[in-house]
């Protein structure tokens, strides 16, 4: 089988100037399945995915991809794996098992949240998984556009985080994280331990041969700040991680990354004058010589078996994803 999903990957990514390049994301790697989430990668899953890309890939870094894309040198197959985020198990999880099937990846770190943070959607998450409430009343808490929600068992708990997430992450930040403080209150006001990376973490990351980019300070949707505030969230968490890695940091990835949605033409153009070199959003596709260097778009099959995780990414790898700022050169 191996042998004939590779034959397939290379007649649609071939190599040279015909090249296409498919970028896989990733948050989390959990040690075991998480109940809340069943469906998000954990450790035997990811280790069962980093075989197959190891046996039908070329896997490179982020940056070496994008190069070698725009100068039509990329081999057939080409393939990268990055990260948004930065959370702990990036380092602690999936770390070891890359490394040992000799695969790169790059990781996009949020760099207000490093130290051990908590971001506002898994803070949500941790109260509804820790909460001995029976349900919930986003109405009472501000939160419009919902009515009460059962929290007593998983699947009602999966579905009240959805509608909770879903409702909260458009609000302004401020709004954002009252309505968020009030649901936690509201479900007992257990607080969860740290998810993200520590610094060091970073830095290990980085000595480990895995590159490191940008991924703003705070992740805020960025069609919806000023020009003054989503630059700084740019070329701020540019600056704090060439601090702490000593390197320089040109690789980016917006937040929720869905072109024109949340960026837009806007932070595309802060992107470059931050002197990001190649950047990657969320829109569904693979990249070829006419892509912008700064949307290289993304995605990953969410099948389990190999036959039908291969498939999903062959077929994929024919889409063109539409960007922002039409490419002229």
């Amino acid at each position: 089988m191996n042998a004939l999903l590779r034959r397939l990957f290379a007649a649609r990514s071939p190599a040279g100037t015909g090249a296409r390049l498919s970028t896989l994301i990733f948050h989390r790697v959990h040690r075991q399945t998480d109940p809340l989430f069943p469906d998000e990668v954990d450790a035997a899953r990811f280790d069962r995915m980093c075989g197959w890309l190891a046996a039908w890939f070329h896997v490179l870094r982020f940056d070496e991809a994008v190069h070698r894309l725009r100068a039509g040198t990329l081999p057939e197959r080409a393939l990268a794996i990055t990260f948004d985020d930065g959370y702990a198990d990036n380092h602690e999880v999936a770390l070891p098992i890359l490394s040992r099937h000799g695969l790169p990846a790059t990781f996009f770190v949020t760099t207000d949240y490093l130290g051990g943070g908590v971001m506002w959607n898994d803070r949500i998450t941790e109260a509804i998984r820790r909460t001995d409430q029976a349900d919930l009343d986003p109405a009472s808490l501000g939160i419009a556009g919902l009515r009460r929600l059962g929290i007593a068992d998983l699947p009602q708990r999966r579905f009240a985080l959805q509608a909770l997430i879903s409702a909260v992450k458009y609000l302004e930040s401020d709004a954002r994280m009252a309505a968020v403080e009030k649901i936690e209150h509201a479900c007992g006001g257990n607080p969860p331990g740290p998810l993200m990376m520590q610094p060091e973490q970073v830095v290990a990351l980085n000595r480990a041969g895995m590159l490191i980019g940008a991924h703003t300070k705070s992740h805020p949707i960025l069609a919806r700040l000023d020009i003054e505030q989503a630059g700084e969230e740019i070329a701020g968490s540019r600056r704090v991680l060439e601090e702490l890695l000593g390197v320089p940091v040109r690789t980016f990835a917006y937040p929720n990354g869905r072109p024109n949605e949340d960026y837009g033409p806007e932070a595309v153009g802060l992107v470059a004058e931050a002197g990001f070199e190649a950047a990657c959003t969320t829109a569904r596709g693979t990249a070829d010589a006419s892509t912008s260097p700064l949307e290289i778009p993304r995605f990953t099959p969410w099948d389990r078996s190999r036959l039908r995780f291969g498939l999903r990414l062959a077929r994929h790898a024919r889409d063109t994803a539409t960007p922002v700022v039409p490419v002229t050169a």
